[in-house]
């Protein structure tokens, strides 16, 4: 309160007018009372005074009792206002005058019992004046006196109560006197006993309930106004130097404390006829004697203060009622407000609040008071809000409690949705501030073989109660830190629960709905809310996390991995302790500190000592086992007992574990303990024999004070009488017996899990004191280091509750929450690289967006279609159920625009995403761009939707494959005619055009071009997806169909007629050809993405008679697509041939249907990489699936053009061969062509008239192949040359060129035949037709293979039949080449005769074969010269020569002779005589003709 000094000169009354004024008011309200209007005048002694100066005589008058009593005391008070009066009067400064002086008729009406209400008010009333009007200031004189004075005086005020409601009134006077002077100037001059006095005199009106509403509730207003301003002087005071004040007031005794004390009930006066106005049952002490000039700065009052508010919260001192606890509260939470970071400062002040505070605010939070919880939990949020940093235990305990008490009940199972109780009980050693307190039904076990104790089973918090719990645990927690501080606090601490994931367990299931009693109950939506609310805080904060205060994050890791080994290793151990240890040692736990100092007894007993986990019970009997002596003896040499008295240190041992129930293992126990105990020189003790039995005492003495079931208990007098003479043969003295005792007595020692309750609690209090000086103060840690450990660890849960918030909520900012909540763990999952999440947060908003289906249809029915704004729009089911799902819209718009960018962070969510694009696709809703499929004929064409299986052998004409599919296959912008098409109405059509207006945001054409960008992984995993919703609809359909056929027909009458071929399915295509565009354009990454799409590919041709013919195609042409790929990877060009060793394997029918692009497929691989193909091996593939396809009309026609191609611009040694098999394919399918159309029609019918070779392309094709024949053949020469082995390379490539021209030297095509015999001649006797060195193989192959079976077959009755009219002529020309060569080959000098006499001899009978087929004179005329020239040239060279005697010539000669003349005389009679004459018979005798021999 701020006071104005009034004075003239700011023109303003003067103080002395108000000093005046208010002395009339007073003696005013005096007058009024008949009491004091009945009182006579007397002299006092200033009157007396002057009499005796003038010379007077006063008369003395004996007074009577009566007139001495009362009246004389009214007549005083009357007179010091009038003594005032006139001494005001004489003086101009009225500052001048003492201030004491002023006020003192004032104090003295307000203490005296003989005052009324009114009187007193109106005293009260110029108390406050004199405040206002700067009369009573900090700068007046005597301040300090008179404060102590007036604090005094407004304490002690009593007056003759006679109106309840005129009594309040001076109530509220005396607050506002205390509030002008706490709160004004003045306040800073106050000692702590004034401070107190006046604070306690405001609580008590505040606690007394039999003064009505209002006037309490002012007082309590009134109250937390001065605790503001009490508490603030916190800030200005030096900590160090207070708590020095402190412990030197502590020192001057009990003499120099200060208290107070407060009470709800009112005790009368002894005087019945007057009422105290604030007086308690149990009058304030206030000792000052300890505070020089009674000044202490505030400290010591403001800890009295905070005691007496935390003792009336003590639920268990019934004294105080739920009101006065409600009204401390309230004060409590206003000291917190104003100064809860202060107080940390101050030790004194703090340990008040973070022991019994804390204690009894966590019990008024189970109060089933609703203003007495709702203020205890304001209060406790507060307190942590402020003081969070000396709470870390706490405020562990306190988080562990509110999620117990919100928790449903374990036993409960929610019929749709299961949501377990989390392990309730926070930490052994921890208070259960749960209800679940005292002997009940054991919960399951938080670990394995770590025991829980027992807790009742009870009924979680409700309705307004829940709703206000989880209100203060969001302010609690909306610190933007706090999550990151929970982690790096309690569950990166081995001894400390895992707060943080048993948070974001219990935040997640509190988004859910659950039954409840077998009836489902939805909570209050708003319960609901704030759950997600506070999740999605979490990640929004750690999203937005800035770098904080630096915490060393690697040990905070480690202890995090340690705390998991130390939970495991403690479960282990309670459930079989050898086990336990050997997992300890395993990990390092135990056993890795030994050293010359540390034996493996005293590693373990460490950790035992150390670790809280354990089971007290089995840990007790662990250690008194015979076996384990020496791990017992290191457990006690763990405590420190020296200077603790045996009762202390036998509290401090049975405290860390449960004692065995064996007699023996307690023996063991006790005796090690006395050894240890005896060790620290206990005083008064002189043998460890008296230590033993000092100890079994204490237990017994335990035991028999404090069990329910002994009624007559031991006295201090048996007791001491059980031990005389123990003490090595002395008795104790009774100081120490009466202290063992009595600590027994007052305080039992409770062993751990031995009580519940109250007393339960007092014990785990204790433990978690002890803990939580030993864990130290709360880190805060606003940093981003631990915020992926952080995540990874709840990641799944907060996105599946987001999830669900988002699909079963209707609230818009909900909604919006939730959206906001995916796209920052997306980003996050970014951030850390995690795709798991990413994948989460995709797979639960497409099942939020209602565009995935559990089955797609094969058979697309046939959707209305209208056209909007210019362009057509298809009405599809989908469309229209799509329009009307707002939320699946923004479901939609939120995924693929975390999915856009994002890409990289994805995996498994890719069969989602390909999923709706597929269900998208079937309802004509997606980009253009994503319907358009690639070939190597016409470009780019769409996917049709619907379509019927043609005919398998498909005849093509000339326009290409799609022009043949036009007939039966409909796109999805083409019109249909199979089904009647509904109408759509309008709202249809709205609905559908909203749909478009959503997957346009939703920029799915963008997230397609982004696919061919992403990484590696994220690629792979994308084809991968494809690829497993590809199989699915194919191989995996197709084993289906043919697994469920045969079990459908179960009477024999009636079998099921399955096709073999499956319908066609456009999603399997859009599939397909989703891949390959994508391997296509990631061409970089086809070493990873080949065996992927390869093995679905070959899935599909190795059963392609099964599948449609369009899934086919589309499956060839993507494998050769993806082989062009190959082909610039070395790694993979073996891949090529594998490929087209699997399209050369497929069925006729099929491969007839493909063909075309299989050819241009080909023909495009060469044309890029012409050296491609480097081996036989590889050719002779290459050509098989080429030969393949040469009827097919446009694949002949394509694949001729890369024969010739390939032919034109140089044959090599390993595809020459090839090439000649190929253009015999060529002249053979003419061949066929030619017989085909000469073929006579069935029934009789007149035959259609042969086409001209010139309007056939297949003949065509046939003479330009014999013509490239002839081409290749200009090119042996320089093959030959390169060859190691001419021969054998001639007999290669050579060899197969003349046979397959010899061949079609009786082709069914005259044109053909003329040509293939003219190459042939050309070639047969051309000058390199032979490799060097004329090896006789090669002439005889060519006679045997080529010439002489060309003429044997021109002579067969077919070839006569095929062409009547030209046959004998090409039969003459073969006859000629047969001569010729044979004279060029074989009529030479030095042959071999025997050869020349077998080739000779099947001349003359393939010649006599065709003078006998006739063919008139000039068949007689060619062959007679021919055979002419033969013989001629062979009797020239001398192969042929007349045997003039049997002597004169060798046998081989002979022999030929003897041939040639049966042979050709048989022919041509006379003709051999006429060309070889007999020579004239010599006159001289014949012995000389061998002389002339040798000349010649």
């Amino acid at each position: 309160m701020q006071s104005f000094s009034y004075s003239p000169s700011r023109g303003t009354i003067s103080k002395k007018h108000v000093l005046e004024a208010e002395i009339l008011s007073v003696t005013t309200a005096m007058r009024k009372n008949s009491r004091w209007a009945s009182s006579t005048n007397t002299l006092n002694s200033r009157d007396s005074t002057l009499a005796s100066t003038l010379g007077l005589r006063i008369t003395t008058m004996t007074p009577t009792g009566h007139t001495f009593g009362r009246g004389s005391r009214e007549r005083e008070l009357m007179a010091n206002f009038q003594e005032l009066k006139r001494e005001v009067k004489d003086t101009d400064d009225i500052e001048s005058i003492h201030l004491s002086s002023i006020l003192a008729p004032f104090f003295a009406i307000i203490r005296s019992q003989l005052s009324t209400g009114p009187i007193t008010s109106a005293a009260l009333s110029a108390l406050h004046t004199f405040f206002v009007c700067g009369l009573i200031s900090s700068d007046s004189p005597g301040v300090d006196k008179v404060l102590t004075e007036l604090s005094s005086t407004v304490a002690h005020c009593k007056f003759d109560a006679s109106d309840s409601s005129g009594d309040e009134v001076v109530l509220l006077k005396i607050m506002m006197v205390i509030q002008d002077c706490m709160c004004g100037s003045t306040g800073n001059l106050l000692g702590d006993v004034e401070i107190c006095e006046m604070l306690e005199t405001v609580l008590t009106t505040c606690c007394q309930m039999r003064l009505s509403e209002i006037l309490r509730r002012s007082a309590e207003s009134t109250m937390q106004q001065l605790t503001r301003v009490f508490f603030a002087r916190l800030h200005s005071l030096n900590p160090a130097e207070e708590e020095a004040k402190l412990l030197e007031a502590d020192s001057t005794g009990p003499e120099g404390e200060l208290s107070m004390s407060v009470s709800t009930t009112v005790q009368p006066e002894e005087d019945s006829g007057s009422t105290p106005s604030t007086r308690n049952a149990s009058e304030t002490a206030v000792n000052a004697s300890a505070y020089p000039n009674n000044h202490v700065d505030g400290l010591a009052s403001i800890i009295e203060l905070v005691r007496v508010l935390i003792n009336i919260l003590d639920p268990n001192d019934r004294l105080h009622t739920d009101s006065t606890r409600l009204t401390a509260l309230g004060i409590l939470n206003v000291a917190l407000e104003i100064s809860g970071p202060r107080i940390c400062d101050y030790p004194s002040l703090s340990a008040l609040i973070l022991n019994d505070g804390c204690k009894y605010l966590f019990q008024l939070a189970r109060s089933d008071n609703p203003s007495v919880l709702h203020l205890a939990l304001r209060t406790i949020s507060t307190m942590f809000n402020t003081m969070r940093r000396r709470l870390k235990l706490q405020q562990e305990l306190f988080l562990a409690f509110v999620m117990d008490r919100l928790a449903p009940p374990v036993t409960i199972k929610s019929a749709s949705l299961t949501v377990p109780s989390h392990k309730g009980s926070p930490h052994p050693g921890t208070p259960l501030l749960s209800p679940r307190l005292g002997p009940g039904i054991s919960e399951p076990e938080n670990e394995k073989g770590s025991p829980l104790p027992p807790r009742p089973m009870v009924n979680p918090a409700r309705g307004e109660t829940r709703e206000l719990m989880l209100e203060i645990l969001a302010q609690i927690t909306r610190h933007p830190s706090f999550a990151v501080d929970v982690y790096t606090n309690y569950d990166c601490d081995i001894n400390c629960e895992d707060m943080f994931e048993r948070l974001v367990d219990f935040l997640t299931k509190g988004v859910y709905a659950v039954h409840t009693q077998g009836v489902f109950e939805a909570p209050q939506q708003n319960s609901q809310y704030l759950c997600l609310d506070l999740l999605l805080a979490f990640v929004n904060h750690m999203a937005n996390r800035a770098q904080g205060e630096y915490i060393p994050r690697e040990q905070l890791m480690q202890n995090k991995s340690q705390k998991k080994l130390v939970m495991t290793g403690a479960s282990r151990f309670n459930a079989k302790p050898k086990t336990g240890i050997a997992f300890l040692e395993e990990n390092g736990l135990i056993y890795s500190d030994l050293s010359p100092t540390m034996s493996k007894a005293e590693s373990l007993a460490k950790f035992l000592k150390s670790c809280t986990r354990l089971d007290k019970r089995l840990l007790g009997d662990f250690i008194s086992k015979p076996d384990n002596i020496d791990i017992l003896k290191a457990f006690m040499n763990q405590f420190d007992f020296r200077n603790k008295p045996v009762v202390d240190a036998m509290r401090e041992l049975l405290e860390s574990f449960r004692l065995p129930g064996e007699s023996q293992q307690i023996d063991r126990i006790t005796e090690t303990f006395a050894q240890c105990y005896f060790e620290s020189h206990p005083a008064e003790i002189k043998s460890r024999d008296a230590v033993y039995v000092l100890a079994f005492s204490i237990i017994m003495l335990n035991t028999d004070q404090h069990n329910p079931q002994i009624r007559k208990r031991m006295t201090f007098e048996d007791y001491t009488r059980n031990l005389r003479g123990v003490n090595d043969g002395a008795d104790f003295s009774p100081e120490f017996m009466r202290n063992i005792y009595e600590s027994i007595r007052k305080n039992e020692i409770v062993m751990p899990e031995e009580h519940t309750g109250q007393l339960g609690f007092e014990y785990a209090w204790k433990e978690l004191l002890m803990r939580a000086r030993q864990s130290g103060d709360f880190l805060v840690c606003n940093a981003s280091d631990f915020d992926i450990e952080m995540f990874k660890s709840s990641w799944r849960s907060i996105v599946s509750s987001v999830a669900y918030a988002f699909i079963n909520f209707e609230n818009d900012y909900v909604m919006e929450r939730a959206i906001h909540g995916f796209r920052q763990c997306a980003t996050l999952a970014g951030h850390f690289h995690l795709p798991d999440v990413f994948d989460y947060v995709v797979v639960s908003l497409s099942h939020a967006t209602s565009l995935l289906s559990d089955s797609l249809p094969i058979q697309i029915p046939n959707y209305p279609t209208v056209e909007v704004d210019g362009q057509v729009v298809t009405v599809s089911s989908l469309a229209v159920k799509f329009g009307t799902n707002l939320k699946g819209q923004l479901a939609a718009v939120v995924l693929f625009n975390i999915v856009n960018g994002n890409g990289n962070a994805l995996r498994e969510g890719w069969t989602q995403i390909f999923e709706m694009f597929l269900n998208l696709f079937l309802h004509s809703l997606l980009p253009v761009r994503m319907l358009q499929m690639e070939d190597f004929l016409g470009g780019v064409s769409m996917i049709p939707l619907r379509g019927k299986q043609p005919p398998r052998p498909a005849q093509r004409s000339e326009g290409g494959l799609l022009s043949a599919l036009s007939s039966y296959l409909m796109t999805p912008y083409g019109s249909g005619a199979e089904a009647d098409i509904p109408e759509a109405t309008d709202e249809d059509v709205e609905n559908t055009l909203c749909t478009i207006d959503c997957i346009t945001a939703c920029r799915l054409d963008e997230l397609y071009g982004q696919i061919m960008q992403l990484d590696l992984d994220a690629l792979v995993a994308a084809v991968r997806a494809l690829e497993a919703l590809a199989h699915e609809r194919t191989v995996a359909r197709l084993n289906q169909e043919f697994e469920d056929a045969p079990s459908t027909s179960d009477h024999p009458g009636s079998p099921r007629e399955v096709s073999d071929t499956l319908p066609y399915d456009p999603a399997s295509i859009f599939l397909l050809e989703t891949m390959v565009s994508i391997a296509c354009q990631t061409s970089q990454y086809i070493e990873e993405l080949w065996p992927i799409l390869f093995e679905h590919i070959s899935a599909l041709l190795s059963a392609a008679s099964q599948y449609s013919v369009l899934l086919i195609e589309r499956a060839v042409v993507g494998l050769l697509r993806l082989c062009l790929l190959l082909a610039g990877k070395s790694s993979l060009r073996d891949q090529i041939y594998v490929s087209i060793d699997l399209l050369g394997g497929l069925p006729p029918n099929v491969l007839n249907s493909v063909g075309e692009q299989v050819v241009a497929g080909l023909d495009f691989i060469f044309k890029k990489h012409q050296d491609i193909a480097r081996s036989q091996t590889e050719w002779n593939l290459v050509f098989a699936l080429l030969r393949k396809t040469t009827s097919h009309p446009e694949a002949a026609k394509q694949s001729f053009d890369l024969v010739q191609r390939l032919a034109t611009q140089g044959a090599t040694a390993d595809n020459f061969f090839c090439l000649v098999t190929m253009l015999d394919e060529f002249c053979t399918v003419a061949s066929l062509s030619i017989e085909n159309q000469r073929r006579p029609e069935p029934q009789g019918r007149r035959a259609a008239a042969p086409r001209s070779s010139s309007s056939s392309p297949a003949i065509d094709r046939g003479r330009q192949a014999v013509d490239l024949l002839s081409e290749l053949s200009k090119q042996l020469p320089a093959l030959l040359k390169a060859a190691a082995d001419q021969t054998q390379e001639w007999h290669r490539l050579c060899l197969p060129l003349l046979i397959t021209l010899g061949r079609h030297s009786t082709s069914a095509s005259k044109d053909i035949r003329q040509t293939a015999l003219s190459h042939l001649q050309r070639i047969t006797l051309g000058p390199h037709v032979l490799p060097g060195g004329q090896d006789g193989s090669c002439v005889q192959a060519i006679f045997g293979e080529v010439l002489l079976p060309v003429l044997e077959e021109l002579l067969t009755a077919d070839m006569a039949h095929r062409d009547p009219q030209g046959i004998q002529e090409i039969r003459l020309r073969a006859s000629a080449l047969l001569c010729k060569a044979f004279m060029h080959f074989e009529v030479r000098e030095g042959q071999s005769i025997p050869e020349v006499k077998d080739l000779w001899t099947r001349t003359l009978d393939v010649h006599d074969y065709l003078l006998k087929g006739g063919g008139g004179d000039q068949t007689v005329e060619a062959v007679t010269e021919s055979l002419k020239n033969v013989v001629l040239v062979m009797s020239a060279t001398g192969v042929l020569v007349r045997p003039l005697s049997a002597d004169e010539q060798d046998e081989e000669r002979r022999a030929l002779w003897e041939v040639t003349e049966q042979k050709l005389e048989h022919l041509i009679p006379g003709l051999l005589a006429e060309l070889v004459p007999e020579p004239p018979t010599p006159a001289q005798p014949e012995p000389a003709a061998p002389a002339s021999q040798p000349s010649s």
